[in-house]
């Protein structure tokens, strides 16, 4: 049975666990995503701690055994969104792994508007925003077929995540998740006192 817990700072290796066996799978597509850590190995692992720190961060477990993981936020990174989509209640979802062995589950489709869900309903998001890895063009198809829309690429920074996506949450229900029953206590844009980050 899927559950779905906050991360805690015991989760890190997991999730970097998940990174590394993600990146392999990755290259295997033909995609550089996730090849290298960006900008670096520390920096990476940072925004790791940073997101399970900042209560961003959340753990699907089957059973007990941790097969996916994602962070949200309500508030998107400066250098990538403009100022007229930071102003609309929003959450931001980032570091969306599912286990290889739960692959082709739609489990990442779940997680995603499971997000959309809680957000509208405890602070009003009216859209789940997401950056992707800009030359993974397969992921940018996962995500239109899942009812994101492109929005444009940030090229005026130096981010391997630039594709940008939204999907409206006005049309998720309950019904859209099926397996993952939790309410979670999700950041709310006024308890949000860190700069948004994302990857």
């Amino acid at each position: 049975m899927l559950h779905v817990r906050p991360a805690t700072p015991a989760d890190e290796q997991v999730i970097i666990g998940f990174i590394d066996e993600a990146a392999g799978w990755l290259a295997g597509k033909g995609t550089d995503q996730w090849a290298k850590p960006w900008p670096s190995l520390d920096e990476r692992d940072r925004r790791v701690r940073r997101g399970i720190r900042d209560h961003c961060t959340w753990m699907v477990e089957d059973d007990g055994i941790p097969v996916a993981t994602v962070s949200c936020r309500p508030l998107g990174n400066r250098e990538l969104w403009t100022e007229a989509e930071l102003a609309e209640p929003a959450v931001y979802v980032s570091r969306l792994i599912v286990r290889r062995g739960h692959g082709g589950q739609d489990l990442g489709t779940e997680l995603i508007n499971w997000a959309g869900l809680w957000a509208a309903r405890q602070y009003g998001a009216r859209w789940i925003r997401i950056d992707v890895w800009t030359t993974n063009e397969p992921l940018h198809k996962f995500y239109e077929k899942r009812g994101f829309v492109f929005c444009r690429v940030a090229d005026a920074v130096d981010y391997p995540s630039a594709r940008l996506f939204a999907k409206p949450t006005d049309s998720i229900t309950v019904a859209d998740v099926p397996r993952l029953r939790e309410e979670p206590a999700l950041r709310q844009p006024d308890d949000s006192s860190a700069p948004a980050q994302t990857g």
